[in-house]
C-alpha cells in the first residue's frame, strides 16, 4: 500500500518551537515580552527615578523643606565647574557663591558668580536632620557644600526656597494624588464595565445611557466647577482627598466602556458557556473569567489616566484651584509662572514642569510596554 504524501507539510522553526516547549508561567512569559521593549525600560526608569525621589525627598534634598528665606528669591540655577579662573581641571566638581547686583538702567538684578573662593561638592556629608522614610533618624544627604557654601541645581523660587528640594517633596503630592484617583478609577470602571458587558440588555442600555451622561459634561469646566466648590477651611489632608476622589469620579467612564466592549466579546465563547454549564455563579464568571481576559485594556486605560490626572492637578493647581499650602505640588510650584514679566526674567522657575513631562512620558513608555506584554495576541 503506498504512503501517503502530504502536499503542504508544516514547518515549526527551531527558535519558535524552543519558545513554544518552553514550561512558562504567566508573570514570566509577561517579563520576558516586557524587557525586550526599550522604550518600556526607558519608561519605567522614569517613573522609578520620579518615585525614589519622591520617597527619599529628605536625602536628596541638600536644604530643609520647609526653609525659607526672602533674601535668596529668585537665585539662578547653580553653574557646576570643573575648571577655576585660573585654568587648573578639578577632578571633584565645585561651584561658586553668587551674588546680586542690579542694573543701573533696568533695576533688574544681575546674579554673578563670586570667584573668589569655590565649593566642590561632596556626597553623603551631614546636613539637617531628617526622619528617613519617617521613621529613622538621620543626616546623611546625597551631596552638599562645605560650610558657606550653597547650591542650588534649579535655582530658588519667591520665597528663597532650594527649588529642587522643593519638586523632590512636591512628587509625593502629585504622584500619589494621581495614582489614589487613578486606582479608585480603575476600580469603578472595572466594576461598572463587566456588569454592564456580561448582563447586558437594559441593564447595559441603563449603563451606558449613564456614561454618556457623565462624558458629555466638558471635563474642564467640570473638574474647575467641583474644585471651585471645595471649601477652603478644610484641612490640607481633606482637601487632598476630596480632590483625589474627584479626579476619579470623572475619569473612570473610559474603562468602563473599553471593559465593557471586551466582556460582550467574550461572554459567549467556550469557555465562558463551560463555567455557566458547571454551574459557576455570575460572580465568579464576571471576576474570574471574565475580568482577567481584559487586563491589557485596564493596563492601557490605567497609565493613560495617570499622566491625565497628573496634568489636570497641575492645571488646577497652577491657577490656585488644586493642592494649597502647606502641601506642594508640582502645578503648584509654578504659581509664580502666571506673571509673564516674572517668567521672563527668572525662566528657571517653570524647572518644575520637566518634573511633569518626564511623569508623563515615562507612564505612556510604561504603559505601552506592558500593554504589548500582556497582549495574548502579541508576539511572543
Amino acid at each position: 500500500m503506498a504512503e501517503a504524501v502530504l502536499t503542504n507539510p508544516v514547518v515549526v522553526p527551531e527558535a519558535a518551537a524552543v519558545k513554544i516547549q518552553r514550561n512558562e508561567s504567566y508573570f514570566q512569559l509577561l517579563s520576558r515580552r516586557f524587557l525586550r521593549s526599550k522604550p518600556a525600560i526607558v519608561g519605567g526608569a522614569f517613573v522609578l527615578m520620579l518615585g525614589f525621589l519622591a520617597i527619599f525627598a529628605e536625602f536628596f534634598a541638600p536644604y530643609p523643606l520647609d526653609k525659607y528665606n526672602s533674601k535668596n528669591s529668585f537665585i539662578p540655577p547653580s553653574s557646576i565647574h570643573f575648571r577655576d579662573k585660573a585654568g587648573n581641571f578639578h577632578w571633584r566638581p565645585f561651584t561658586y557663591n553668587q551674588v546680586v547686583e542690579l542694573d543701573p538702567k533696568t533695576y533688574v538684578p544681575i546674579w554673578t558668580n563670586d570667584e573668589s573662593k569655590l565649593y566642590p561638592i561632596r556626597l553623603f556629608v551631614r546636613g539637617w536632620n531628617y526622619k528617613l522614610l519617617g521613621l529613622i533618624p538621620t543626616n546623611i544627604h546625597l551631596f552638599g557644600l562645605d560650610s558657606g557654601g550653597e547650591i542650588y541645581l534649579l535655582g530658588t523660587d519667591q520665597y528663597g526656597s532650594d527649588l529642587w528640594s522643593k519638586a523632590c517633596e512636591a512628587g509625593r503630592i502629585s504622584l500619589s494624588l494621581s495614582l489614589i484617583g487613578t486606582l479608585i478609577s480603575v476600580v469603578i470602571g472595572s466594576l461598572v464595565g463587566v456588569a454592564s458587558g456580561y448582563y447586558g440588555g437594559w441593564t447595559d442600555m441603563a449603563v451606558q445611557r449613564f456614561v454618556e451622561f457623565i462624558t458629555a459634561f466638558p471635563q474642564l469646566a467640570l473638574w474647575l466647577s467641583l474644585v471651585a466648590l471645595v471649601p477652603r477651611t478644610w484641612d490640607s489632608f481633606r482637601v487632598f482627598l476630596i480632590i483625589a476622589l474627584i479626579f476619579a469620579l470623572l475619569s473612570w467612564t473610559t474603562l468602563a466602556r473599553e471593559v465593557r466592549s471586551k466582556v460582550l466579546a467574550l461572554r459567549q465563547t467556550d469557555f465562558v458557556l463551560a463555567a455557566k454549564e458547571m454551574g459557576a455563579s455570575d460572580r465568579r464568571i464576571m471576576f474570574v473569567h471574565l475580568l482577567p481576559n481584559t487586563l491589557s485594556h485596564i493596563i492601557v486605560v490605567l497609565t493613560l489616566t495617570i499622566p491625565d490626572i497628573i496634568l489636570a492637578e497641575a492645571f488646577l493647581s497652577f491657577l490656585g484651584l488644586g493642592i494649597q499650602r502647606p502641601l506642594i505640588s508640582w502645578g503648584l510650584l509654578m504659581q509664580d509662572a502666571q506673571n509673564l514679566r516674572t517668567l521672563g526674567e527668572t525662566p528657571w522657575i517653570m524647572s518644575p514642569a520637566l518634573f511633569i513631562i518626564m511623569a508623563v512620558l515615562g507612564f505612556n513608555l510604561l504603559g505601552d510596554g506592558l500593554r504589548d506584554a500582556a497582549d495574548p495576541y502579541s508576539i511572543v
